[in-house]
């Protein structure tokens, strides 16, 4: 069974592949091939992962000492690229 530091593992991946593709594919798409088709079909579902990231970090938050300590390592990790595969590679993983 799944806990809820692992869901959050899970989301923290999907929620930053989502972004790198929404920033580096879909935008440049959008604007050089002017298709906006792409920034939609990835703009809700990544939208979707970043309130769940947000949700379950604030979770974490009350019953997780490390999380207290680097809430705001957390959450600025959502908003810069790359920034939750940073986060799980040199944290999270050590982290049961």
């Amino acid at each position: 069974m799944l806990s809820l530091f692992n869901i959050f593992r899970i989301i923290a991946f999907l929620e930053g592949l989502s972004y790198i593709l929404l920033l580096f594919i879909a935008t440049p798409i959008k604007y050089l091939a002017d298709d906006p088709q792409y920034v939609k079909m990835l703009g809700m579902p990544h939208g979707v992962l970043f309130m769940l990231y947000i949700v379950l970090a604030f979770m974490l938050k009350q019953e997780n000492t490390w999380f207290k300590d680097n809430f705001k390592m957390v959450l600025l990790a959502s908003i810069i690229p790359f920034g939750t595969f940073y986060l799980d590679h040199k944290y999270l993983k050590n982290i049961k």
